[in-house]
């Protein structure tokens, strides 16, 4: 599955699978304008640290292409910079952001046709490494998993989180593809139900065996026996090992070291943020109030009643078994095994 994000060259339209309508409808969102890639981030059309970094950086050519006709050397920063702070915490999307400017400075001489093409071939070089850092990640993990393991697995870090295959997942269907007795868990995640909807619709289009979970079933899950280990993605890692992901999270970090059971980190390098010293620094997005007090159209909580939505926790470093990354399984103590990756 690596058809989720599409860029059409003519007419310089970034092309995202809407995950907000699916697994219902199969839909397309098309971005025309800067405004509309910031949208498609802050409204989840695209979600999942890769394929943000991957939809930002064919965003900047989107900008690029916006500028045309117009002063473009002095908008195009501006317009790279709302792109950059679409969403506050995953760091792949400032990184991939930051990756065009610095291409944009060792060119500075090009024109504007010259540049929109360079803009273009480096994000379809950034959506290749993507998969491949993926399908890194998932051989690097299998030492992690064994045949017959049912995975418990929290949001979605698939393919539609990444550019393709996926980084969670894709340890998953590495997995599989060696012992085909692999079984999947994938919990709700409430609010925005990533698990039910994105996990769940990825798993059983490749046939990998899943079935879905409340999110406060896991202590009971695991009580019984029916966990072998956890793996999620990773929004950030902080410079020494915390590591920030879908709210929710860290409840399921504490509950697998309460039963034994290891708790794996899968995500690129890119992820890693070694100017962040710890979790405590990562930045925690807030988002709408709607997506708890309503399901669909229907209202589910009082008019008037508050709501927390916070859309990301970080897990201590200490509750993690393993940070699998495209360049190896890094094992604790992560603050040296970080710094000796940078």
């Amino acid at each position: 599955m690596e058809d989720h994000i599409r860029f059409n060259e003519q007419d310089a339209v970034l092309d995202l699978l809407d995950q907000r309508k699916l697994p219902g409808v199969e839909e397309r969102f098309l971005c025309r304008t800067t405004a509309d890639v910031v949208y498609a981030l802050q409204t989840m059309v695209v979600r999942g640290a890769p394929a943000i970094g991957v939809s930002a950086a064919f965003g900047c050519a989107v900008a690029l292409a916006e500028t045309h006709g117009r002063d473009w050397q002095t908008s195009l920063p501006k317009k790279m910079a709302a792109i950059r702070q679409a969403r506050p915490t995953a760091v792949n999307l400032a990184w991939a952001v930051d990756r065009m400017e610095a291409l944009w400075k060792a060119n500075a001489g090009l024109g504007y046709a010259d540049l929109l093409a360079c803009f273009i071939a480096e994000a379809r070089r950034l959506q290749q490494e993507d998969i491949a850092s993926c399908k890194a990640i998932g051989r690097f993990g299998l030492p992690c998993v064994h045949d017959n393991d049912t995975i418990l697995t929290h949001c979605n870090a698939g393919a539609l989180a990444t550019a393709g295959y996926g980084t969670a997942l894709g340890v998953v269907r590495a997995a599989f593809e060696r012992y085909k007795g692999i079984k999947v868990i994938a919990d709700e995640t409430r609010p925005f139900l990533q698990g039910a909807r994105l996990t769940a619709w990825e798993l059983a289009k490749d046939g990998i065996p899943v079935t879905v979970a409340c999110d406060n079933a896991c202590a009971l899950l695991m009580s019984k026996g029916l966990v072998q280990c956890v793996v999620v993605g990773a929004d950030r890692i902080a410079a020494n090992g915390d590591t920030a992901n879908k709210i929710g999270t860290f409840g399921v970090a504490l509950l697998a070291r309460h039963f034994g059971i290891p708790f794996y980190v899968a995500a690129p390098v890119s992820t890693i943020d070694p100017a962040t010293p710890t979790g405590a620094s990562i930045p925690i997005e807030e988002r709408t109030p709607l997506e708890v007090t309503t399901i669909g159209a229907a209202q589910i909580t009082p008019d008037g009643v508050p709501v927390y939505n916070f859309a990301f926790d970080v897990t201590p470093a200490e509750l993690i078994a393993g940070i699998i990354t495209d360049r190896g399984l890094l094992k604790a103590p992560y603050a040296e095994a970080i710094q000796a990756l940078f």
